[in-house]
């Protein structure tokens, strides 16, 4: 794990080049990620992070803005499993709702998450429209068994 001082680095350097910086948590390390511009915890981290229980759309929204003020990052984005995810940020709030008709596995859900936010916003989409294609992107993974990846064809006929 790297120490609290390298990922302050790393943000402040990547912000100074104007480059998201994107975490995937470990909750112990909280306060390393502050200034990231989006932290993805998993509903369970959220709650542990904010000690806010998430069963409703308003809950995740609650508990969205206590992670940020709590972790001193520009935003979050709550996976919530067949909850969908839920998104708070600068530019407001967003629940997706889950798209996955049948979850054959969920190995790597959150790898794909945070994978198809990065490539979104390198592709200068606002974190909102990224959001929307890592939700899609994770309900074509949850369907296959194992570790799974998704094409861009297959991404592109979700929004057909």
């Amino acid at each position: 794990m790297p120490t609290r001082g390298l990922v302050a680095a790393i943000i402040e350097r990547a912000r100074g080049r104007r480059v998201p910086v994107l975490v995937d948590p470990k909750i112990p390390h909280l306060a390393y990620y502050a200034g990231a511009t989006l932290v993805t915890p998993n509903h369970h981290e959220a709650e542990m992070a904010t000690h806010l229980r998430i069963r409703t759309d308003d809950d995740a929204r609650r508990a969205g803005h206590a992670f940020v003020e709590r972790a001193k990052c520009q935003g979050v984005l709550i996976t919530r499993g067949e909850h969908g995810m839920s998104l708070v940020d600068p530019s407001g709030e967003a629940h997706y709702p889950a798209v996955a008709r049948e979850v054959a596995d969920v190995t790597g859900a959150g790898d794909t998450v945070i994978a198809t936010l990065a490539l979104g916003l390198a592709a200068g989409a606002s974190l909102a429209e990224a959001a929307q294609l890592a939700n899609q992107a994770a309900g074509i993974v949850v369907r296959r068994f194992g570790p799974a990846t998704v094409a861009p064809e297959e991404l592109l006929a979700e929004f057909a």
